[in-house]
């Protein structure tokens, strides 16, 4: 494989990780956090930072709309909802275990 062809790949598999997402907005952040270690958040922050390194300019609202696919603000309004008492607990024993590590 040539590494055009493997930026291709991985290209194309983000762009299926998001679809991916896009059709499941019924999973909320926090259990992607809870979960799996991510979130929506967590790869607009990654693709920002990838974009500095490339000296792409790309601010945290322009990466969010990129993951989101629309201004975040307009997500949270329609999909986002108040994380529960439980979902607040898992995440900050994790956030905890993280720290202590």
């Amino acid at each position: 494989m040539t590494p055009d062809q493997q930026t291709q790949l991985e290209a194309a598999a983000f762009r299926r990780l998001l679809k991916h997402l896009d059709s499941r907005k019924d999973v909320q952040n926090i259990e992607l956090m809870n979960t799996a270690g991510f979130c929506r958040n967590c790869l607009s922050k990654w693709m920002m930072a990838e974009a500095q390194l490339l000296n792409i300019t790309m601010d945290y609202d322009q990466a969010r709309e990129q993951v989101y696919g629309m201004p975040y603000s307009e997500w949270k309004e329609k999909h986002q909802l108040p994380a529960t008492p439980e979902q607040m607990a898992v995440f900050e024993a994790l956030q905890a275990k993280k720290e202590n590590d």
